[in-house]
């Protein structure tokens, strides 16, 4: 049973190691309700281990991964997501040969629980049509429902991406590299997607464009070798001597 007084997303104690190599090392962390936290880090850091030991891809050796209060280490990958933990992938992982609407469709399908009724005619999930197309109207897709996804330019793929997950429902968001791979001209639409999403959800944002990770985020924990280096506003991590030595490569006394 969820606390409504606890954190959206929080670990204690985290490790994880492969040998002698600790990608966590003690990791506690905490994610309120509503967030918009970024986590960054050097090449290795880590980074990519925390998530897949948020989402279940990996199990820790020692800790505890809490959503709202409530304890999911033991769970697997789906049955965290249908508790409310999604995550979008630094490349894509939509179905290219399906519409767009279709991709978002199969998502919602999948959180009602009737994902695998595929024998059912189309009318008869009218509401589930409905409710994805909706999700394409908020994020201005709506034109392109009909499109298959391969069709797409590669920004408009991270989009659908964003109302894949948004059709799961989550508590807990978190975006791998949003931005990778998208060019300029077009990463301006998908920062200002983020920007519009739901309030309710907490995001964490995982990216090594900072640019973009000082324009979303409203705190920002560094990890380094498997542990929290330090957490704190954009203003202080921008400030920090050891944030400058390790992650923008400067001098600590510069």
């Amino acid at each position: 049973m969820s606390d409504a007084t606890a954190p959206a997303l929080e670990t204690s104690g985290l490790c994880k190691s492969f040998g002698a190599l600790a990608v966590a090392n003690n990791i506690d962390f905490r994610l309120g309700r509503g967030a918009r936290h970024a986590l960054i880090g050097p090449n290795g850091a880590g980074k990519t281990s925390f998530v897949n030991l948020v989402t279940g891809v990996l199990q820790p050796n020692n800790g505890r991964i809490l959503l709202e209060g409530s304890d999911i280490t033991p769970l697997s990958q789906a049955q965290r997501v249908k508790r409310g933990v999604v995550r979008t992938f630094q490349i894509t992982t939509l179905f290219r040969g399906l519409t767009v609407l279709e991709n978002v469709t199969l998502a919602v399908s999948e959180r009602l629980g009737s994902g695998g009724d595929i024998h059912r005619p189309a009318g008869s999930r009218r509401h589930i049509i409905d409710e994805a197309y909706a999700l394409l109207e908020r994020l201005a897709l709506h034109d392109e429902a009909l499109r298959p996804v391969k069709e797409l330019a590669y920004g408009r793929q991270r989009l659908v991406e964003i109302a894949v997950a948004l059709g799961l429902n989550p508590k807990v968001l978190l975006l791998d590299e949003p931005a990778a791979g998208v060019p300029s001209s077009e990463s301006g639409t998908i920062v200002d997607t983020i920007e519009r999403l739901p309030a309710d959800i907490a995001l964490l944002i995982i990216e090594h464009d900072m640019d973009l990770v000082f324009r979303l985020a409203r705190r920002i924990t560094v990890l380094v070798a498997g542990q929290i280096l330090v957490e704190g506003t954009p203003q202080e991590i921008a400030a920090d001597a050891r944030v400058r030595q390790v992650y923008l490569g400067e001098r600590a006394h510069a």
